[in-house]
């Protein structure tokens, strides 16, 4: 009975990345990455779900940082949507030197789960 949840996770696991795949297509753009220096980095925190299946992977986000150096908004380029918001909840506690203009940049967060 065990083993048959476990294929049924398994089936549900991969029409999740089909749908990733789908949904999430790997996008050429001309947005550069952000060329301010980051002065608080938080790490994401590895999603439980993330950990069990033995999933990895890369989120990439634009974000836009206001000139105070706080995050202004995220929006999501890429990425399993497992750690999808990992990564935009971290994103969200860095901060950024200061600028005189509002900027713009792609950051992106690798994912690899440890033992």
């Amino acid at each position: 009975m065990r083993l048959r949840a476990l294929g049924s996770w398994s089936a549900v696991t991969l029409f999740a990345c089909l749908l990733t795949s789908l949904a999430f297509p790997s996008l050429s753009l001309a947005q550069e990455e952000l060329n301010r220096k980051v002065r608080t980095r938080v790490a994401p925190a590895y999603p439980e779900l993330a950990r069990r299946i033995n999933l990895r992977g890369t989120v990439k986000l634009l974000v836009v940082v206001l000139p105070n150096g706080n995050v202004k908004d995220t929006k999501v380029m890429g990425g399993n949507p497992i750690l999808v918001n990992a990564a935009i909840d971290a994103l969200k506690k860095w901060k950024f030197e200061s600028s005189p203009d509002e900027t713009s940049g792609t950051i992106e967060f690798k994912f690899e789960p440890t033992d």
